[in-house]
């Protein structure tokens, strides 16, 4: 489900990272990590500086460990998230990462 959201956006690609995590990205910059294998399967997503502490209070959300300083947020069970949910925080994290991608990548992946 969370795979067939990402590739509606331009210019994703997946890759493993830190060994077990597959990930997301756009011009090469991560927007999405998931642990697919992980029981329950889990997944982290930037979301905007101002709506984090709204996000992590809402139930099965909470901030993303080592990075929550930079506004990530772990689902700990991806299906806490409805189809919804998950199409609005990943477009979210997708537009956060590629607003800060250079002019030049930009325009290499159709933004």
């Amino acid at each position: 489900m969370l795979q067939s959201i990402c590739f509606c956006f331009p210019g994703v690609t997946e890759e493993i990272k830190l060994f077990e995590h597959l990930c997301f990205n756009v011009g090469g910059k991560t927007f999405l990590f998931t642990y697919p294998d992980g029981v329950p399967p889990s997944a982290s997503f930037k979301v905007p500086a101002e709506d984090f502490e709204e996000i992590i209070s809402k139930e099965g959300l909470e901030p993303q460990p080592y990075v929550a300083r930079y506004k990530w947020v772990l689902a700990r069970d991806i299906s806490s998230l409805n189809l919804k949910e998950w199409e609005h925080y990943i477009k979210q994290s997708y537009n956060i990462i590629a607003a800060k991608l250079p002019l030049k990548v930009k325009k290499d992946i159709g933004l």
